[in-house]
Order: C-alpha cells, then structure tokens, then sequence
C-alpha cells in the first residue's frame, strides 16, 4: 500500500493557483496534475465531503446539505458530528476490505465522531451549566486528545469559526496532522485546513486580505507537504467547493412569512420560528434553500410562487431532486438553488427588534441555517472589544452573559458557494501525481484514492 496524505484546503481554486509566488503554484508545476472537480449539488462542506469520502451521491449516502428538517423530532439539525448519520460505506471500510491491515486518521472532515476510521479529532465545545462555552476537542482513541493538547495546547475553537477567525485553527490542525503520524504512521490521513473559507466570505475576490491569508495557508501547505513527502507518502491536495462574489442576500423566510406559510411564537417580545406548526418554511444553506411543507397539496403552488423570486435560479421538485442526485427523505419537498450572485438567509423576522436572542450571537445550533454573519462584529455597536471583554469577565466570574456582537446585516458578506459556478476556474480542484481526466465527477473521489493507495 502506498502511504497517502489527503489535504483539504477549503476553498482553493485555479483562480487562486495563478500567484507564482505560491508554493502551492510551484508545487503543481513538479509533475504534478490538476483536474476540475465538477461540484455535487449541494456544493457545501458536509454534502461534499460525504460524496469524496462514500463515492455515493446525497441520494444515496443522505447527507443533503451542511444540516436538514428532521421531520419526526420537528426539529432543525444543523453540523451534526454523527459518522452514523452518513448512510453509505466510507473510503476506510472500502480500503480495509481490499486489505485489513489498512489504517486511515481523520483530522477534522466532518461526521468524525463515532466512525470506524482508526484515529480521529474533531472540535468538540465544553458547554458548561453556567453558559459558558470552552474550547475543545474530541478524538479517538479518548487520549490522542490530551496527548495533542500537551504538546499544541487546547484546540483554538474560537479560531475555528466566527469573527475572530485565524490561520491558528489550521496551524493547529497540521501540526497535529504530523503528530498523528508520527505516533500511529496510518495508511491514509485526512487533513482539513478551513482557512480560506473565512476570508473569501468576507472579503470580495482579488481584495487584499484574501491574498494576505491565501499566502498563510500556502505555508501551512507548504509545511504539510515538504514533512510528508520527504518521508515518502504521496500527498493530494483537493478543495470541496470555490466561493463567488456575491451581492444578493434573499430573505427566504421573510418571503415565505409575508405569504402567510410561517407560523411565529413570541416569548420575552422576541420571535421563535415553531417549525413544526409551519405551513412551510426554508432551512437556508449558503446558495442552498431546503423547503419543508407540511400540506403535500401546497406544493405545485408554492413551486410557482418560489419560482418568480429574483435571484431563485431552480426550484427543484420531486423530478430535479432526482435528476441532481438530490431525492432523499432528510431533502426538502422543494430545494431551492440561488443565481450565482445570490444566497439565502435564515431571516425570518421583519423587524430586528423581534430577532430571538441566539441570532446576535454565535450559535450554528439555534438558527434555521447556516449565518456566514456570525463572521462580523456589529460595526453599529461603539466599543466593541471593550463590550467582549467585559462580557468574558462576566462569564468567568459566573455570571450568564449574552454574547450579542454579530450583526444583522447580510449585506455585509461577499461571498459564497453551494450552487455549480459558470467558471471551470471557480470550481474544487484535486492534485496529484497521477494524470487524471482533465474534468472529474465528485463521486470519482473516493475511487481515485483507493487507486492511489493500491497503485493501480
């Protein structure tokens, strides 16, 4: 078998290749090979990577998105770590039954937890009685997590995502990349580096911040890449998804509230979204909308009136869910695919004042989507690091403190992804030694690192 490094360094494109000055440029150039990856739909980190690691579409292994309705619990369930939720074979069951002595580590892909991968981390929160939220992390073996902390310290979870996001998180990530190995010299090793998914949400495309933390990934790159091939393991370097300027947020479930399918609670004057009571609502997703309606009859009528909103670009019924690999039971009746241009919100208020308490907050738990705003700090509130502070005091002295600094301004994020870019150059991309088709499908994947590893 041949030792394989599989490097995931989110958002990466062409367009982002063309610097010479990168490593990564470089690197390509020393007969080295780089394919397009057409994007599974939904172009998003969790359906993505379930596609890589199974070689099974979102129809087959069930991850339809980055969160979905469940419709027995009534309930919203975003970033579950659950390996057990991802419904097909992955890459290390297929690669142990080819030869059983076959080991594979896991750093950071997601549905970690509880899978049968040999050594996985994985961030994992303390969440304490008192509401305090602590960095931290899972793993297994349970002791790979304190040996990593002894020498790299706590896992920078707060790094990792939100407004104070850093090249720390995948600094942190490789390093213990290189630890793992050295203690457990695994067949494959899984690495993912999320850096430039942070910038590139923020910032619009060619801005110079995207080209100061593209050069800090390119040597965190730089390092994974010169430790691992010196001691002989073939290294490829993939990207799940390219993000796009975008300039159109669409308020779904304001849209979908004003037509009268919402049904709102109020407690403390605030609103609360009861799904389950809903007529239909919108679980937003990046470029992604998943649509659950209650009434099977509403369904053709509301295809027609989600149709008319600027910026929809598909409302996929039962027959183009099937045609886009999309038909499972966690998909909504309708799934919504935003222009390339636009993105949809979770928003379902229309006055700020009435937004719950959770959505000023960090808390990709509560909310009916994913917030790429929980990347800012509200630049309406005057003194906003004192505010922190003093609010971390608060909470380490005990006290129940609300973290309300992220805004409510969508308008603040430029870009995204979930929907097939119209440019190859803006679509994922996979390196490797090996002289692949110019053009390859998401679910070839999983086929051509097994190829990788067995030499074929």
């Amino acid at each position: 078998m041949q030792q394989t490094v599989v490097i995931n360094v989110v958002g990466l494109t062409t367009n982002l290749l063309e610097n010479p000055d990168l490593f990564l440029h470089q690197w390509l150039k020393k007969n080295k090979y780089l394919s397009s990856i057409e994007p599974v739909l939904p172009a998003l980190t969790c359906s993505a990577q379930a596609t890589y690691l199974t070689g099974k579409w979102p129809s087959e292994h069930g991850i339809v998105g980055n969160g979905w309705y469940d419709r027995n619990d009534a309930e919203v369930k975003m970033w579950k770590q659950s390996n057990k939720l991802v419904q097909s074979e992955k890459i290390w069951d297929l690669a142990r039954e080819i030869d059983p002595t076959f080991t594979c580590a896991n750093l950071f892909w997601w549905y970690n937890m509880y899978s049968d991968a040999d050594f996985t981390v994985t961030p994992r929160p303390q969440y304490w009685a008192d509401g305090q939220k602590k960095p931290d992390s899972y793993s297994k073996p349970a002791n790979l997590r304190d040996r990593l902390q002894d020498k790299l310290g706590v896992f920078p979870l707060f790094d990792f995502w939100g407004p104070k996001t850093t090249i720390r998180s995948s600094e942190w990530i490789a390093k213990a990349a290189k630890l793992v190995y050295e203690w457990h010299n695994p067949t494959l090793t899984l690495i993912y580096l999320p850096h430039l998914d942070y910038c590139c949400q923020k910032f619009e495309p060619n801005s110079p911040e995207i080209a100061v933390d593209l050069k800090s990934i390119d040597l965190v790159c730089k390092d994974l890449i010169e430790y691992f091939e010196d001691k002989g393991t073939q290294v490829i370097v993939l990207s799940e998804y390219g993000i796009t300027k975008v300039t159109n947020p669409i308020h779904i479930n304001r849209f979908l509230r004003t037509n009268g399918y919402l049904q709102i609670r109020e407690e403390k004057e605030l609103e609360l979204l009861d799904t389950g009571e809903c007529r239909a609502f919108a679980l937003a997703d990046h470029q992604i909308a998943h649509v659950y309606i209650k009434c099977k009859n509403d369904i053709q009528e509301l295809k027609k009136l989600l149709e008319k909103i600027p910026g929809v670009a598909k409302v996929l019924d039962n027959a183009g869910k099937k045609a886009h690999h999309l038909d499972h039971e966690r998909a909504g009746d309708l799934v919504l695919v935003a222009d390339q241009d636009s993105w949809f919100t979770y928003y379902y208020w229309l006055d700020d004042r009435k937004a719950p308490d959770f959505a000023r907050t960090v808390e990709i738990h509560k909310k009916i989507g994913y917030d790429p705003v929980e990347l800012f700090l509200d630049p309406k509130k005057k003194f906003i690091l004192p505010r922190i502070i003093l609010k971390l005091i608060r909470k380490k002295l005990g006290f129940r403190t609300l973290m309300n600094v992220i805004p409510l301004d969508a308008k603040l994020v430029k870009g995204s992804h979930g929907c097939i870019p119209k440019n190859d150059a803006d679509k994922p991309i996979f390196i490797s030694k090996n002289n692949l088709p110019e053009k390859i499908e998401s679910n070839f994947i999983c086929q051509y690192i097994l190829d990788i590893i067995f030499k074929k």
